[in-house]
Protein backbone atom coordinates (compact mmCIF):
# COMPACT_ATOMS: atom_id res chain seq x y z
CA UNK A 1 0.00 0.00 0.00
CA UNK A 2 1.42 3.68 -0.72
CA UNK A 3 -0.08 6.80 -0.37
CA UNK A 4 0.17 10.25 -3.18
CA UNK A 5 2.55 12.72 -1.74
CA UNK A 6 1.83 16.71 -1.69
CA UNK A 7 4.50 18.53 -3.90
CA UNK A 8 4.71 22.21 -3.74
CA UNK A 9 1.37 22.69 -6.20
CA UNK A 10 -0.36 20.79 -4.28
CA UNK A 11 0.99 22.15 -0.86
CA UNK A 12 0.43 25.69 -2.33
CA UNK A 13 -3.26 24.69 -3.76
CA UNK A 14 -4.00 23.14 -0.72
CA UNK A 15 -3.00 26.10 1.49
CA UNK A 16 -4.95 28.55 -0.61
CA UNK A 17 -8.45 26.11 -1.05
CA UNK A 18 -8.34 26.18 2.89
CA UNK A 19 -7.40 30.07 3.55
CA UNK A 20 -4.05 28.88 5.29
CA UNK A 21 -1.13 31.44 5.92
CA UNK A 22 1.53 29.75 7.40
CA UNK A 23 2.02 32.25 11.33
CA UNK A 24 5.40 32.45 12.79
CA UNK A 25 3.47 32.48 15.99
CA UNK A 26 2.28 28.53 15.52
CA UNK A 27 5.97 27.96 13.98
CA UNK A 28 4.63 26.73 10.47
CA UNK A 29 6.62 26.01 7.93
CA UNK A 30 5.27 23.59 5.63
CA UNK A 31 7.89 20.79 3.78
CA UNK A 32 6.97 20.47 0.47
CA UNK A 33 9.33 17.95 -0.98
CA UNK A 34 8.85 14.32 -1.63
CA UNK A 35 12.50 13.44 -1.47
CA UNK A 36 12.76 15.06 1.95
CA UNK A 37 10.00 13.27 3.93
CA UNK A 38 11.00 9.85 2.54
CA UNK A 39 14.25 10.63 3.94
CA UNK A 40 13.08 11.24 7.14
CA UNK A 41 11.16 8.18 7.40
CA UNK A 42 14.11 6.16 6.66
CA UNK A 43 15.88 7.86 8.76
CA UNK A 44 13.44 7.25 11.57
CA UNK A 45 13.98 3.24 11.28
CA UNK A 46 10.30 2.89 12.03
CA UNK A 47 8.78 -0.36 10.55
CA UNK A 48 5.61 -2.48 10.27
CA UNK A 49 4.82 -2.24 14.17
CA UNK A 50 5.40 0.92 14.97
CA UNK A 51 3.03 3.72 16.31
CA UNK A 52 4.11 7.04 15.22
CA UNK A 53 3.19 10.53 16.83
CA UNK A 54 3.57 13.23 14.46
CA UNK A 55 3.73 16.94 16.53
CA UNK A 56 2.83 19.52 13.61
CA UNK A 57 1.28 17.64 10.80
CA UNK A 58 0.67 20.82 9.32
CA UNK A 59 -1.34 20.34 5.61
CA UNK A 60 -0.28 15.83 5.63
CA UNK A 61 3.08 15.96 3.80
CA UNK A 62 4.86 13.66 6.19
CA UNK A 63 1.94 12.50 7.36
CA UNK A 64 1.26 10.89 3.82
CA UNK A 65 4.32 9.31 4.09
CA UNK A 66 4.36 7.45 7.39
CA UNK A 67 1.18 5.93 6.71
CA UNK A 68 2.85 2.78 4.63
CA UNK A 69 5.23 2.40 6.55
CA UNK A 70 4.14 2.08 10.35
CA UNK A 71 1.14 0.29 11.92
CA UNK A 72 -0.25 3.87 13.09
CA UNK A 73 0.11 7.54 13.14
CA UNK A 74 -0.87 10.30 16.09
CA UNK A 75 -1.34 13.15 14.01
CA UNK A 76 -0.85 15.95 16.70
CA UNK A 77 -1.91 19.46 15.33
CA UNK A 78 -3.21 23.00 16.98
CA UNK A 79 -4.37 24.54 14.25
CA UNK A 80 -7.83 23.54 13.87
CA UNK A 81 -8.68 23.43 10.48
CA UNK A 82 -5.29 21.91 9.41
CA UNK A 83 -6.79 19.56 12.11
CA UNK A 84 -9.77 19.04 10.19
CA UNK A 85 -8.58 18.73 6.93
CA UNK A 86 -6.31 16.07 7.66
CA UNK A 87 -8.60 13.20 7.71
CA UNK A 88 -10.00 14.44 4.21
CA UNK A 89 -6.21 14.72 2.56
CA UNK A 90 -5.55 11.55 3.80
CA UNK A 91 -8.83 9.49 2.54
CA UNK A 92 -7.96 11.29 -1.16
CA UNK A 93 -4.02 10.39 -1.10
CA UNK A 94 -4.10 6.87 0.76
CA UNK A 95 -7.54 5.80 0.84
CA UNK A 96 -6.85 2.35 1.67
CA UNK A 97 -4.30 3.91 5.14
CA UNK A 98 -7.02 5.79 6.38
CA UNK A 99 -7.08 3.30 9.69
CA UNK A 100 -4.12 3.72 10.57
CA UNK A 101 -4.47 7.77 11.29
CA UNK A 102 -5.37 9.16 14.21
CA UNK A 103 -5.95 13.06 14.45
CA UNK A 104 -5.67 14.71 17.75
CA UNK A 105 -6.70 18.36 17.73
CA UNK A 106 -4.51 20.12 20.53
CA UNK A 107 -1.52 21.52 21.73
CA UNK A 108 1.42 18.82 22.18
CA UNK A 109 2.52 20.30 25.21
CA UNK A 110 -1.04 19.31 26.41
CA UNK A 111 -0.80 15.66 25.46
CA UNK A 112 -1.31 12.94 27.57
CA UNK A 113 -0.69 9.39 27.43
CA UNK A 114 -4.74 9.08 27.81
CA UNK A 115 -5.22 10.90 24.50
CA UNK A 116 -2.56 8.49 21.97
CA UNK A 117 -4.33 4.75 21.82
CA UNK A 118 -2.56 2.73 21.16
CA UNK A 119 0.40 3.87 22.58
CA UNK A 120 3.08 5.72 20.55
CA UNK A 121 6.35 4.20 19.83
CA UNK A 122 8.43 6.41 18.53
CA UNK A 123 8.32 10.62 17.55
CA UNK A 124 8.70 11.57 14.05
CA UNK A 125 8.00 15.06 13.02
CA UNK A 126 9.01 18.51 11.43
CA UNK A 127 8.53 20.18 15.01
CA UNK A 128 6.99 23.82 14.70
CA UNK A 129 10.34 26.52 15.33
CA UNK A 130 9.37 27.71 18.23
CA UNK A 131 8.37 24.83 20.41
CA UNK A 132 11.00 22.14 19.65
CA UNK A 133 12.63 21.64 23.24
CA UNK A 134 9.83 21.92 25.37
CA UNK A 135 7.71 19.44 22.83
CA UNK A 136 10.60 16.51 23.11
CA UNK A 137 10.79 16.98 26.86
CA UNK A 138 7.17 17.09 27.81
CA UNK A 139 6.69 13.72 25.38
CA UNK A 140 9.44 11.94 26.39
CA UNK A 141 8.15 12.17 30.00
CA UNK A 142 4.55 11.61 29.24
CA UNK A 143 5.31 8.28 26.72
CA UNK A 144 7.03 5.71 28.71
CA UNK A 145 6.54 3.40 25.40
CA UNK A 146 8.34 5.95 23.15
CA UNK A 147 11.47 4.41 22.99
CA UNK A 148 12.88 6.61 19.85
CA UNK A 149 12.46 9.66 17.67
CA UNK A 150 13.56 11.54 14.57
CA UNK A 151 12.79 15.14 14.55
CA UNK A 152 13.35 18.21 12.63
CA UNK A 153 14.45 21.38 14.21
CA UNK A 154 16.33 24.67 13.95
CA UNK A 155 19.80 23.71 13.42
CA UNK A 156 21.17 25.59 16.60
CA UNK A 157 18.92 23.46 18.96
CA UNK A 158 19.84 20.25 17.32
CA UNK A 159 23.32 21.02 18.15
CA UNK A 160 22.43 21.91 21.79
CA UNK A 161 20.31 18.88 22.03
CA UNK A 162 22.95 16.68 21.06
CA UNK A 163 25.88 18.52 22.63
CA UNK A 164 27.99 16.81 25.23
CA UNK A 165 30.05 18.28 28.26
CA UNK A 166 32.35 20.77 27.68
CA UNK A 167 30.87 21.61 24.52
CA UNK A 168 30.19 25.29 23.32
CA UNK A 169 26.56 24.35 22.71
CA UNK A 170 26.03 21.93 25.68
CA UNK A 171 23.40 23.58 28.59
CA UNK A 172 20.45 22.83 30.28
CA UNK A 173 18.25 21.47 27.32
CA UNK A 174 21.22 18.62 26.36
CA UNK A 175 21.14 17.81 30.04
CA UNK A 176 17.52 17.52 30.10
CA UNK A 177 17.54 15.31 26.64
CA UNK A 178 20.29 13.00 28.32
CA UNK A 179 18.41 11.96 31.24
CA UNK A 180 15.73 9.95 28.72
CA UNK A 181 18.22 9.44 25.66
CA UNK A 182 21.22 9.17 23.84
CA UNK A 183 20.99 11.70 20.80
CA UNK A 184 22.80 12.33 17.84
CA UNK A 185 22.73 15.20 14.65
CA UNK A 186 21.26 12.94 11.94
CA UNK A 187 21.33 15.90 9.05
CA UNK A 188 20.64 19.19 7.83
CA UNK A 189 17.28 19.83 6.09
CA UNK A 190 17.83 22.78 2.70
CA UNK A 191 15.91 25.87 3.50
CA UNK A 192 13.85 25.56 -0.01
CA UNK A 193 12.13 21.92 0.91
CA UNK A 194 9.69 24.31 2.97
CA UNK A 195 6.78 26.78 2.79
CA UNK A 196 7.50 29.59 3.32
CA UNK A 197 10.94 29.36 3.37
CA UNK A 198 12.87 29.75 6.79
CA UNK A 199 15.32 32.36 7.76
CA UNK A 200 17.24 29.83 9.95
CA UNK A 201 18.77 26.39 9.04
CA UNK A 202 17.47 22.80 10.21
CA UNK A 203 18.39 19.77 11.23
CA UNK A 204 17.83 15.86 11.96
CA UNK A 205 17.87 15.19 15.53
CA UNK A 206 17.85 11.25 16.04
CA UNK A 207 17.59 9.78 19.58
CA UNK A 208 16.93 6.55 21.45
CA UNK A 209 15.45 6.26 24.97
CA UNK A 210 17.91 4.79 27.66
CA UNK A 211 16.94 3.65 31.43
CA UNK A 212 17.70 7.53 33.44
CA UNK A 213 19.96 7.85 36.25
CA UNK A 214 18.94 7.03 39.79
CA UNK A 215 17.24 10.20 41.63
CA UNK A 216 13.83 12.31 41.31
CA UNK A 217 13.46 14.11 37.78
CA UNK A 218 12.16 17.07 38.95
CA UNK A 219 14.96 17.75 41.38
CA UNK A 220 17.58 16.82 39.14
CA UNK A 221 15.71 19.11 35.91
CA UNK A 222 15.70 22.01 39.11
CA UNK A 223 19.07 21.61 40.11
CA UNK A 224 20.19 21.65 36.02
CA UNK A 225 18.23 25.09 35.95
CA UNK A 226 20.04 26.35 39.01
CA UNK A 227 23.59 25.28 37.80
CA UNK A 228 22.97 26.68 34.45
CA UNK A 229 21.62 29.67 35.06
CA UNK A 230 24.98 30.73 36.67
CA UNK A 231 27.10 28.62 34.24
CA UNK A 232 29.97 31.26 34.32
CA UNK A 233 30.44 30.67 37.72
CA UNK A 234 32.21 27.87 39.79
CA UNK A 235 29.39 25.72 40.75
CA UNK A 236 30.25 26.60 44.31
CA UNK A 237 29.37 29.70 43.62
CA UNK A 238 26.53 29.54 41.54
CA UNK A 239 24.83 26.18 43.44
CA UNK A 240 25.52 28.64 46.78
CA UNK A 241 21.66 29.40 47.00
CA UNK A 242 20.51 26.15 45.97
CA UNK A 243 22.35 24.46 48.80
CA UNK A 244 22.08 27.18 51.27
CA UNK A 245 25.73 28.66 51.40
CA UNK A 246 28.65 28.37 49.65
CA UNK A 247 30.30 25.90 52.04
CA UNK A 248 27.24 23.68 52.09
CA UNK A 249 27.58 23.83 48.32
CA UNK A 250 31.39 22.70 48.35
CA UNK A 251 30.35 20.13 50.69
CA UNK A 252 27.56 18.57 48.86
CA UNK A 253 29.81 18.82 45.52
CA UNK A 254 33.21 17.59 46.86
CA UNK A 255 30.75 14.40 48.35
CA UNK A 256 29.65 13.60 44.89
CA UNK A 257 32.76 13.57 43.61
CA UNK A 258 32.97 17.03 41.72
CA UNK A 259 35.25 19.84 41.61
CA UNK A 260 33.73 22.70 43.41
CA UNK A 261 35.52 24.93 41.36
CA UNK A 262 34.17 23.40 38.12
CA UNK A 263 30.91 24.89 36.00
CA UNK A 264 27.76 23.58 34.91
CA UNK A 265 28.72 22.73 31.00
CA UNK A 266 31.38 20.14 32.70
CA UNK A 267 29.25 18.11 34.26
CA UNK A 268 27.17 15.17 32.63
CA UNK A 269 23.46 14.42 33.88
CA UNK A 270 24.85 11.56 35.87
CA UNK A 271 26.89 14.02 38.17
CA UNK A 272 24.05 16.13 38.30
CA UNK A 273 22.02 13.12 39.24
CA UNK A 274 24.85 12.21 42.19
CA UNK A 275 24.55 15.75 42.85
CA UNK A 276 20.85 15.99 43.49
CA UNK A 277 20.51 12.85 45.12
CA UNK A 278 22.85 14.36 48.03
CA UNK A 279 21.23 16.90 48.51
CA UNK A 280 18.02 15.63 48.80
CA UNK A 281 19.31 13.05 51.29
CA UNK A 282 20.35 16.46 53.24
CA UNK A 283 16.75 17.25 53.32
CA UNK A 284 15.52 14.00 54.74
CA UNK A 285 17.62 14.52 57.20
CA UNK A 286 16.46 18.00 57.86
CA UNK A 287 18.54 20.35 55.72
CA UNK A 288 17.12 23.34 53.56
CA UNK A 289 14.59 22.20 50.57
CA UNK A 290 14.15 24.36 47.44
CA UNK A 291 10.81 25.47 47.11
CA UNK A 292 11.24 26.49 43.65
CA UNK A 293 9.72 23.98 40.89
CA UNK A 294 11.36 22.09 38.16
CA UNK A 295 10.92 23.11 34.69
CA UNK A 296 10.69 20.53 32.22
CA UNK A 297 11.02 22.48 29.50
CA UNK A 298 13.30 25.56 28.18
CA UNK A 299 12.86 29.00 26.62
CA UNK A 300 15.03 27.38 23.62
CA UNK A 301 13.46 27.40 20.17
CA UNK A 302 14.52 27.16 16.86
Amino acid sequence: MTSQLLGPAEVRSLAERLGIRPTKRLGQNFVHDPNTVRRIVRAAGVGSDDVVVEVGPGLGSLTLALLPAVAHVHAVEIDPVLAAQLPATAAERAPELTGRLSVVAADALHVTAAKLVPPPTALVANLPYNVGVPVVLHLLAELPGLRRGLVMVQAEVAQRLAAGPGSRAYGAPSVKLAWYASAKRAGAVPRAVFWPVPNVDSELLAFIRREPPTGERETVFALVDAAFASRRKSLRAGLAGWFGSPSAAEEALRAAGIDPSARAETLGVAEFARLAEGRAGAGRSGGRRDPRPSAEGTGDSR
